[in-house]
């Protein structure tokens, strides 16, 4: 007797899934009008001030398959250089040299950009067009991290457009009385053991080998 294949969830759940845009439409209401004319393709004194204040960077791209990749940059507020109300530079920290996100933007030259600050709610999303430089006089530019990087991620920004503040006030995030206590989840060396599967790796190991890396 042949067994049956096995379905996976997501094929399970794609079988009745929405397949277009107007029957998505139809579950929601329309967008207000605030909701649209929030969105700008260049940036306000407002939103650059923003950028100024923001330490933290997600940046979303894909690869020439559309392969996604979600990464995140940190630095101290305003390590972005505002270069001109559509550019904005990033310099590339020292980081596990995979490169992912600069290999995205190598090949199809698009990236998504969200701006967070620490213990505020407002995040601001710029989507455009990148390219990665290594131009010495921007990077002379940016040293926010000490000294100038290799490499930086510029943007002609496409679509500049602050996000309502109700993800961060319903999740919390700068709460500590909703925090999770800390033995809640898994340390970064567990979870680095457990994707290494190396034999004889040991959980000390990952956490000595995190204490000794370079910043």
């Amino acid at each position: 007797m042949t067994a049956a294949p096995v379905t996976s969830v997501f094929e399970s759940l794609r079988l009745d899934a929405v397949t277009d845009q107007e029957a998505l439409r139809r579950v929601y209401e329309l967008p207000s009008e605030v909701a649209l004319r929030k969105q700008m393709t260049e940036l306000t004194e407002p939103t650059r001030r923003l950028i100024g204040c923001a330490s933290l960077v997600f940046i979303a791209s894909a690869d020439a398959e559309g392969n996604l990749d979600v990464s995140p940059r940190g630095g101290p507020a305003g390590f972005v250089a505002v270069l001109d109300a559509r550019t904005v530079a990033m310099p590339d920290a020292t980081g596990n040299k995979r490169l992912d996100t600069l290999q995205n933007v190598v090949a199809t030259g698009r990236v998504g950009l969200l701006f967070v600050i620490p213990g505020r709610s407002t995040t601001l999303r710029v989507n455009g067009r990148a390219c990665v430089s290594t131009r010495p006089e921007l990077l002379a530019q940016l040293t926010a991290v000490g000294k100038p990087p290799a490499s930086a991620l510029v943007v002609e920004i496409d679509e500049v457009y602050p996000h309502c503040p109700k993800s961060f006030l319903r999740s919390g995030a700068w709460e500590p009385e909703q925090w999770l206590p800390a033995d809640a989840q898994p340390s970064t060396a567990e979870v680095t053991v457990a994707q290494l599967r190396i034999p004889g790796l040991t959980i000390a190991d990952v956490e000595q080998a995190e204490a000794d890396a370079p910043d």
